[in-house]
């Protein structure tokens, strides 16, 4: 039947993890809730350590603090919907609000690549370049870093809305998803969508893979200065493996869910690829980039200790 036969679709109903039992899903909901919290707390944490501690006001922990700012927005776009799907049953979504909730996850998403290889950009100067250093990544350089990776994540993704406005919709309402991402979004749509399928694929690939190139290059000069370290080796190896071992769970998402898409790719499979990319990741972050720091930890511990006098005098 031809889309004009059919009623137009006004809202989707996001089915998330409803082939699971009821009690599953509400402990599914506990356990993401949980993750979710800690998450925003350990972000908040970050950048308010940042704001308060001169210690920790250098260019890596100005553009830490701007990453854990980022991630809260980027695992709150996905998982507040999420919960009141698990939580409360309902599953409805609007059409604008759902190609809002797309348009945020991808331009926060591209945002976040481009803040990774300014962060290893950082990285490269401070142990290739640490006599240049502070020459280098003068405060004016760090602010227009962020605020170019702000306006490249948000102008670039701007091109989702036009394409997802371009859609029709009159078939089946239901996404069997817990965001509204491109794969379920195109595969619900009465338009042909096989030259929006190569867009996208093509657009999103660039994204990932220029930024994972320049990341691995810079890291492989890092790599490369290592070895000529006459000591503290061991120190820059684990700091480096620990980055790497995040950007291998962020990048490898990614790829798998957006480089080579395919309208037969199963969603059961991507969905759970998309938790790791959408809840694990800005989970890990605040661990891997900042918590296992000594100087932030002590910062940490000496904010805990002036609230505790202040609280209990």
């Amino acid at each position: 039947m031809g889309a004009q036969n059919e009623t137009a679709v006004t809202e989707f109903i996001l089915e998330g993890f409803s082939g699971l039992d009821q009690r599953l899903q509400l402990f599914l909901s506990l356990v993401l809730l949980l993750v979710y919290l800690t998450t925003v707390m350990g972000n908040t944490t970050i950048i308010f350590l940042v704001c308060v501690d001169h210690r920790l006001q250098t260019p890596m922990y100005f553009f830490i603090s701007n990453l854990a700012f980022l991630e809260i927005w980027f695992t709150s776009s996905t998982s507040i919907k999420l919960f009141v799907i698990l939580g409360s049953g309902k599953r409805t979504i609007s059409l604008s609000s759902c190609f809002a909730q797309s348009y945020f996850y991808f331009a926060l998403g591209c945002t976040e690549l481009v803040l990774l290889v300014v962060m290893s950009f950082d990285r490269y100067v401070a142990i290739c370049q640490p006599l240049r250093y502070a020459a280098i990544m003068k405060p004016r350089l760090c602010i227009h870093l962020v605020v170019a990776a702000w306006v490249i994540g948000f102008t670039l993704l701007s091109y989702r809305l036009v394409l997802l406005y371009k859609l029709t919709f009159c078939g089946s309402n239901k996404i069997h998803y817990f965001f509204c991402d491109n794969s379920p979004l195109f595969k619900l749509s009465c338009s042909d969508t096989s030259l929006l399928w190569k867009i996208d694929s093509l657009f999103l690939s660039f994204v990932m893979l220029g930024s994972l190139c320049l990341i691995l290059a810079f890291y492989m000069g890092i790599l490369f200065c290592i070895l000529h370290l006459p000591s503290g080796k061991k120190k820059a190896f684990t700091t480096c493996s620990s980055h790497l071992t995040t950007l291998g769970i962020a990048y490898g998402s990614c790829i798998a869910l957006y480089a080579c898409p395919s309208e037969d790719d199963s969603l059961e499979t991507n969905r759970i690829v998309a938790l790791l990319n959408t809840v694990l990741y800005p989970f890990l972050n605040p661990f891997i980039y900042s918590l296992r720091n000594k100087t932030v930890i002590l910062a940490l511990k000496e904010a805990i200790a002036r609230a505790t006098i202040q609280l209990f005098p």
